[in-house]
């Protein structure tokens, strides 16, 4: 299908499907300066098995390419599902989820991480490796590589409910998850390193977990087991934060647990929820992780609709709104589910102008991560188009993270319009600084009409950013005054003064 072909069927189907008062209000809502703008690309549900290298770059640039025109800025990546490697590891065997078995190379080779990074920042994205922290096989693998640590060190593992899961009670794992981050961290330019929720494995009936011999050796006097089992995933959290931060200090380190963290029948300052917990049923403490810092931003993933029974979106969304603030918090959102439900208080509308008024009025939210990024492209429920068209419409610089570092750059220089050969161009000279508080990675282009505040360097007046040092400027007929401002971005996205040129277009 062509893009053309494609849009064409995104203005059909939007048309039939949102009543008019909407589109009438469609691109009136007020745009975000500083947000998150994440979408998960998943390699685990086998997407990608049996593809070509060529056929998977296509299905990957295609996917990125609508995924920036719909305003996302961040893509965050599977490279590690079950102690395996979607990038070249000295480590880890080859993916069999990159090329059907696990250990064997793509032909023709390829570096899947490497070329992700490679696209992502051409399109001014971020991108941050997912990995899986214990997880060694998943259900269906059957024949893992004899390099592979569940073959190596079988001791290491466990067994549950037909997984095989690196045990957290063991030392040992913790330094081997936390040399794999280091190993991925030190040799690709990753924006960040993520981890999903999987922690101790999920409850399953009749299933125990086998750790008693752990337990009995170094269980460090604690006697209640469910503390041992989270002093032992607290330590991993805290040693792999600061692992990451020592090899890269700039590298964003970002989780994203289970929606829930506990329950209000199990402790009074829990959800009105009803559901599998973080704290009690995978021993992820994550308020804990939160409240001293171990991590750098939190995507509790919220799954479910406004009015769910169990685990009310509302709910929980002003839940982590409330007790999750000293990180950075975004929402990770289902958008299959988003679009399948109706409003409650809309019965001709699904659900996502209802989540977007949420997103809206919590004081703590800084950004979306999108579950996940096929659906999206897919545009089902005309999520996509909602997006590109009115909540993303504008670019959006990354949250700040001033605990990690607030440098920012200094002021482009050189900036001045130039006629070439390709139209009316501004172009700028990198500012002059070393090391990467001070090194300018992107820019900001604001535009302002002749009538409007140019200190105002609010989201509305971004037109632009940008990697490159120049920007094709829309000439018209030269009869109209406008100002243009650039300001310097490091790879925090703190950013610079600004200078400013006037030109007539």
């Amino acid at each position: 299908m062509t893009i053309q072909k494609r849009e064409i069927e995104r203005m059909m189907a939007l048309a039939v499907v949102l009543c008019p008062l909407f589109l009438f209000t469609l691109g009136l809502h007020a745009q975000v300066k500083r947000e998150f703008r994440g979408a998960w690309i998943q390699c685990v549900n086998g997407q990608f098995v049996g593809m070509s290298t060529q056929k998977m770059q296509q299905t990957l640039t295609y996917q990125l390419d609508e995924l920036q025109k719909d305003g996302v800025n961040a893509i965050i990546f599977q490279v590690r599902p079950e102690c395996d490697a979607l990038y070249e590891s000295k480590l880890e065997p080859w993916s069999r989820f990159l090329t059907g078995q696990q250990g064997k190379a793509p032909s023709p080779y390829w570096d899947p991480l490497q070329w992700m990074i490679d696209q992502c920042h051409a399109r001014n994205m971020e991108l941050h490796a997912w990995i899986n922290p214990y997880r060694a096989l998943t259900k269906t693998t059957t024949q893992p590589d004899r390099s592979h640590i569940s073959v190596r060190k079988p001791q290491n593992c466990f067994k549950y409910d037909g997984l095989t899961i690196l045990n957290p009670g063991i030392a040992e794992n913790r330094d081997y998850i936390c040399q794999v981050a280091k190993d991925i961290v030190t040799r690709y330019d990753v924006d960040g390193i993520h981890m999903d929720d999987y922690f101790y494995p999920y409850p399953a009936a009749g299933q125990v977990i086998p750790d008693d011999e752990q337990y009995r050796k170094h269980s460090n006097g604690i006697r209640d087991r469910g503390d041992w089992r989270r002093y032992n995933v607290n330590l991993f959290i805290e040693q792999f934060y600061k692992t990451i931060h020592k090899a890269k200090p700039w590298v964003k380190v970002g989780i994203s647990p289970f929606g829930i963290y506990r329950n209000k029948s199990t402790n009074s300052i829990g959800s009105n929820t009803n559901g599998t917990q973080n704290y009690d049923d995978l021993y992820a403490d994550v308020l804990l992780w939160v409240n001293n810092g171990w991590l750098d931003y939190c995507v509790p993933q919220i799954y479910w609709e406004i009015g769910h029974k169990a685990a009310d979106y509302d709910t929980l969304i002003r839940w982590w709104n409330q007790y999750a603030a000293k990180r950075p918090l975004f929402i990770g959102e289902d958008v299959e589910r988003t679009v399948k439900n109706t409003d409650p208080q809309n019965p001709n509308s699904h659900q996502q102008p209802a989540k977007h008024r949420l997103h809206q009025q919590m004081q703590n939210v800084k950004g979306t991560v999108l579950w996940y990024a096929k659906a999206v492209v897919d545009n089902v429920g005309n999520y996509g188009t909602m997006l590109r068209q009115n909540y993303w419409r504008k670019p959006a610089l990354q949250p700040l993270m001033t605990f990690i570092d607030k440098t920012s750059p200094r002021k482009v220089r050189k900036m001045k319009p130039i006629w070439t050969s390709d139209g009316y161009v501004l172009f700028w000279t990198a500012p002059r600084g070393k090391g990467w508080k001070r090194q300018a990675r992107q820019y900001v282009v604001y535009r302002f009409a002749e009538n409007e505040n140019v200190k105002n360097l609010d989201a509305a007046h971004i037109v632009a950013v940008t990697s490159d040092t120049f920007l094709k400027l829309p000439y018209e007929d030269g009869t109209s005054n406008y100002t243009y401002v650039v300001t310097a971005l490091n790879r925090l996205h703190n950013e610079s003064k600004a200078v400013k040129k006037s030109v007539k277009l």
